[in-house]
């Protein structure tokens, strides 16, 4: 191969949106790989590659009005420049504005750029400031230099900061997306008029965000509030609408097995229940035997606080599924889970004579083997594991319905997948659980494709649970309630965030925890349970806890789904601050599963940030997990609340779920209306926005 075979070679004619990055100037294969990691592979993914945010670099601050903590720009003269080798080799530039000194400090540097900074030279330097030992420093600021004040110039503009990857810059991609501006003046298809989504235009829109200019209102910039960005908001949000609908009619447009007798099935479960359903539990039912009545598959969310019963609701579809000669199969999140699952299911339906088969990692292969050639056979009519479930070598029979019980999303690639594993031509009928209960106008951005059942009652006699925050400077007292509650016959959580010791986060661990409990509570029998533990070893710990045998049980987070101890009536949670607050609230969901007044009690390490005091506060106030999830969304936003992989939402670039909440129901009613009535635009917006909708599935 010759020398430079490498180099890319110019496309044949002008550039366009489609064209690859890598031919840009500046950019080549070394930057176009570099990109990738930002899912920018085509001139059209940069123009849509929004700023997270603007700076302000019109002026120049002098080192004398510097604030801890805030961005500034500095024009200063190089006084000296030096690599130092204390424990981290670094440049050290110190820099003097005629009124005080700042040091700047980079520990990413080559020779070219340490011998750039020479004395009496000028810097116009941009950074976050703080106040050091040796007094204002920068680290790593972005920064000109020049050898007169007279040839480094202020911006006119607001300067536009975008998400980056390693190895690219904020100049680098600056310099890309002004380019893919001047493309996109030449691209017929941006200049397509939309006009229910209002003006400016997109391309308008495009180049006053990527290019705001000098006398753009500032305020609404910084807010998020310009004219220019909630119209792309607007695209964004149908975009998004537009490809989940898509995707849910392609799930849809499937046939499905006919399944009748819900009603029949459910008093049969319910006969042999020493409870009854609540109305809500009934409610959802009858929405899910609607959907299973149908020839089209079902795509059907059911969500409901901790102990709200959702998995009876779903043991009721399953066992409908069994009576009319179908399979039913549940998916776990964890192994854990499955098997606390299989205990129920095998409770409730074996008596009936339904057999319950639990598909896990730790069954020997002929064991393994085995339970396969059950569910290949069909004599499998419930099957409960983890993701496992769908993996090629499980074979069904003749599977009807598919339950995925999951505190996060359910990717939408697999219920795609979920199509492939039924007989024929027919689809599985596909219900999802949701214990992390969220707010109905963020569940229409989440789950756009589903159609969304919410129980919203709690099964009678359940106590609601008192929720306290302490110091663990009082742990001494924490311990004598746990030694009051234990010696009148209940039991209690003792929960913590680690399973050893770490740097990064001072948390005890739960082995020393428990070895320091069993020494300070010599009276008590206490558990330990973690993630590291062998299946088979935590299940015994889990079991002795149930059936009373330990009465305290030291865990990590592990038990955060998945155990229910109607005797358990107190919940420690050490260290609560570093939680959120859905994780504290599904916790807090194992107590007050009896008749007994049960306690959560929040022991946090002073001094509490404000977030921190907010979310314990939260805690204190309510027990609806509806109200904690909207809180907690409001306190850290949907890409920490769902995860990116969870949702397709957060891969948003300027939308957010919460705070543009009131759009999304105009916007579906016209994404229905494009895809009926303009499935060209409708693509048009789909491919501007998320590319592949096949690729967008797999987020």
């Amino acid at each position: 191969m010759s020398k430079g075979s490498d180099a890319p070679r110019k496309p044949a004619s002008a550039p366009t949106l489609a064209t690859e990055v890598k031919y840009l100037k500046g950019a080549g294969p070394a930057v176009a790989q570099r990109l990738r990691a930002l899912g920018i592979e085509q001139v059209r993914e940069l123009l849509f590659h929004l700023p997270l945010r603007y700076e302000d670099r019109r002026r120049i601050t002098p080192v004398t009005k510097l604030r801890d903590g805030e961005e500034a720009q500095v024009w200063a003269r190089v006084l000296h420049a030096e690599v130092r080798y204390a424990g981290r080799r670094s440049l050290r530039v110190l820099v003097d504005d005629g009124e005080a000194s700042l040091l700047l400090r980079f520990f990413h540097f080559n020779e070219a750029q340490r011998q750039a900074f020479q004395p009496d030279r000028w810097i116009q330097a941009y950074g976050p400031v703080r106040h050091g030992a040796q007094g204002w420093e920068m680290v790593h600021p972005e920064y000109r230099l020049a050898d007169r004040p007279e040839d480094l110039r202020t911006e006119d503009r607001l300067t536009p900061i975008y998400p980056l990857t390693t190895g690219i810059t904020q100049a680098r991609l600056r310099a890309l997306a002004q380019q893919a501006l001047k493309i996109a003046e030449g691209d017929g298809g941006l200049a397509t008029p939309l006009p229910e989504l209002g003006e400016p235009g997109t391309l308008a829109a495009l180049r006053t965000l990527h290019q705001p200019p000098g006398d753009a209102d500032t305020d609404a910039l910084l807010a998020c509030a310009h004219p220019a960005q909630r119209r792309l908001v607007r695209e964004e949000l149908l975009a998004h609408q537009l490809s989940m609908r898509l995707l849910r009619n392609r799930v849809k447009a499937g046939a499905a097995p006919k399944i009748g007798g819900l009603a029949a099935a459910r008093k049969e479960l319910q006969a042999g229940l020493p409870f009854s359903l609540t109305g809500a539990q009934q409610r959802v039912i009858g929405e899910i035997a609607r959907d299973l009545d149908s020839a089209r598959p079902m795509l059907r969310l059911v969500q409901g606080d901790v102990g709200s019963g959702k998995t009876l609701v779903a043991a009721a579809a399953m066992l409908t599924a069994v009576r009319a000669g179908w399979q039913a199969a549940l998916m776990a999140p964890t192994e854990l889970l499955a098997e606390q699952h299989a205990r129920n299911f095998r409770q409730w339906l074996e008596p009936l004579g339904v057999e319950v088969q639990l598909l896990a990692s730790k069954l020997k292969k002929s064991a393994k083997d085995a339970v396969l050639a059950r569910i290949a056979g069909g004599g499998a009519g419930i099957v409960i594991g983890t993701h496992a479930v769908f993996q090629s070598a499980v074979s069904f029979h003749r599977l009807g319905l598919v339950v995925v019980d999951e505190q996060h999303r359910f990717g939408v690639q697999q219920r795609l997948a979920l199509r492939d594993k039924g007989r024929g031509r027919l689809s599985p009928h596909q219900l999802i659980m949701s214990a992390t209960p969220i707010p109905r106008t963020l569940a229409q951005t989440v789950y756009a494709d589903l159609d969304v059942s919410i129980i919203d009652e709690l099964p009678p006699g359940r106590s609601p649970v008192v929720t306290g925050a302490m110091s663990n400077e009082k742990r001494g007292e924490v311990l004598a309630r746990i030694g009051e509650v234990c010696a009148q016959g209940r039991q209690a959580y003792w929960v913590c965030t680690l399973v050893e010791e770490s740097e990064q986060v001072e948390a005890q661990a739960a082995e020393d925890t428990a070895l320091q409990l069993r020494a300070e509570l010599p009276g008590l029998r206490v558990g330990l349970v973690h993630g590291r533990l062998k299946p088979e070893e935590k299940d015994l710990q889990m079991r002795a806890f149930k059936e009373g045998l330990t009465q305290l049980l030291v865990a990590t987070t592990v038990i955060e789904v998945g155990v229910d101890v109607p005797n358990a009536s107190i919940m420690i949670i050490e260290n609560a601050e570093r939680l959120g607050l859905s994780q504290l609230h599904q916790l807090r969901g194992r107590v007050g599963r009896g008749a007994v007044e049960s306690q959560c009690l929040l022991l946090y390490k002073p001094p509490l940030s404000e977030m921190a005091r907010q979310r314990l506060a939260v805690m204190r106030e309510t027990n609806d997990g509806f109200r904690v999830a909207q809180k907690d969304l409001e306190l850290r936003g949907p890409g920490e609340l769902f995860g990116r992989r969870q949702t397709g939402v957060i891969g948003m670039k300027l939308a957010d779920p919460l705070r543009d909440a009131d759009l999304v129901a105009p916007l579906q009613a016209l994404a229905d209306r494009w895809l009926q009535q303009q499935p060209g635009r409708a693509e048009l917006l789909i491919g501007r926005w998320i590319g592949d909708v096949g690729k967008y599935a797999q987020v």
